[in-house]
């Protein structure tokens, strides 16, 4: 029983630290540019094929030119899983202006597709693994905590990082500016 306790209150503890941590991160600031290290991370990110939730291989690269909402979320994660209706909404709504949500679920891909199917999520859900959370790492997200949001230019350099939960207003806001590039 005490070992269970224990157990316990280290988990609230952690996932309370977790929740304040990500409501005060925002790195990059999107005004100032990435650092070589994180520049370098997404090029690799681009790169990375991953398993689609139909069992195709799918690579970031493929939207070259497009603005790219990358979305890392699990199933099991009930930030991740509200914020994901409002992204379905606005990858419909600016989808004809160049602009791509991707979900990187560190999950198993029969859990990602029942999921995908039964929310009807309109954007692509691809699979990644540990390995993909680790390297979300030199994106910054330092936590390796989950929901967290890359948002990438045209161009393909970094813009903005959120670890956390994202607001429409915050999230709309950011892709004006970027279409206005």
């Amino acid at each position: 029983m005490k070992r269970f306790l224990l157990i316990a209150i280290i988990a609230l503890i952690a996932g309370s630290a977790g929740y304040l941590f990500s409501r005060k991160q925002h790195a990059p600031p999107a005004s100032q540019p990435p650092t070589a290290s994180a520049q370098s991370s997404v090029n690799t990110l681009m790169d990375v094929q991953f398993a689609t939730s139909t069992g195709q291989w799918q690579k970031l690269a493929a939207w070259k030119g497009k603005i790219l909402v990358v979305n890392y979320w699990a199933t099991w994660c009930p930030p991740c899983r509200e914020e994901m209706p409002m992204f379905s909404a606005l990858h419909k709504k600016y989808q004809a202006n160049g602009v791509q949500f991707v979900g990187i679920g560190i999950d198993s891909v029969d859990k990602i597709r029942e999921y995908q199917i039964s929310e009807k999520i309109a954007y692509p859900l691809l699979v990644g693994t540990l390995d993909a959370m680790r390297s979300s790492q030199g994106l910054g997200n330092t936590a390796q905590a989950l929901p967290f949001t890359v948002l990438i230019n045209r161009q393909g350099q970094l813009d903005t990082v959120k670890l956390g939960k994202l607001t429409e207003a915050e999230l709309e806001a950011r892709l004006q500016f970027l279409l206005k590039q």
